[in-house]
């Protein structure tokens, strides 16, 4: 199970940072994600980062501004997000995947969360 917080509102070119929480022994063995979905829009890929946490990746649109990173011992994932944009407004939501390879589609995720909402006031 995985549970997200942190969402909220924020004005733009503010920061938030989401956090999300697993449950299970063995969250150390999962590629972990972040996607968003905005209204009437597919949900995308926003940043995943690796089992050690040594590799992370990026969609384009984020890359400079969000930082995701983990703590094991925790069984946590954070996204650090900061300069956001009205455009970001979204529910975010946290994923888990088995896949090593750097996975980045929705559907290489098999476990998600209910999702935080993020409201970028202009």
């Amino acid at each position: 199970q995985l549970v997200e917080s942190g969402g909220g509102l924020v004005q733009a070119g503010g920061s938030l940072r989401l956090s999300c929480t697993a449950s299970g022994r063995t969250f150390s063995s999962y590629t972990m994600g972040w996607f968003r979905q905005a209204p009437g829009k597919e949900r995308e890929f926003v940043s995943g980062i690796g089992w050690s946490g040594y590799n992370t990746y990026y969609a384009d649109s984020v890359k400079g501004r969000f930082t995701i990173s983990r703590e094991n011992a925790k069984n946590a994932v954070y996204l650090q997000m900061n300069s956001l944009k009205p455009e970001e407004t979204a529910v975010y939501y946290c994923a888990a995947s088995i896949k090593r390879a750097l996975p980045t589609t929705a559907t290489d995720f098999g476990s998600w969360g209910q999702g935080t909402q993020v409201t970028v006031s202009s």
